[in-house]
């Protein structure tokens, strides 16, 4: 099992896209793929790139923090 792990991850993840296009239609399941999408990368970067991290909390923070 453990030599097959990126053909089960993909055949899920080819099953769940496949539902979400029956259930959805095409253009909205792209549109949830993307912003999933969006949310990989921007948490990627945040594990990163600590810089970011200290922008967004200073953005996000209420102006008593400060």
């Amino acid at each position: 099992m453990s030599s097959h792990w990126g053909k089960i991850v993909g055949g899920l993840a080819g099953l769940i896209v496949a539902l979400m296009i029956i259930n959805y239609g095409i253009l909205k399941s792209l549109i949830i793929i993307a912003f999933i999408a969006l949310g990989v990368v921007i948490g990627w970067r945040l594990d990163i790139d600590e810089n970011i991290r200290r922008y967004l909390e200073r953005l996000f923070s209420s102006r008593d923090d400060l």
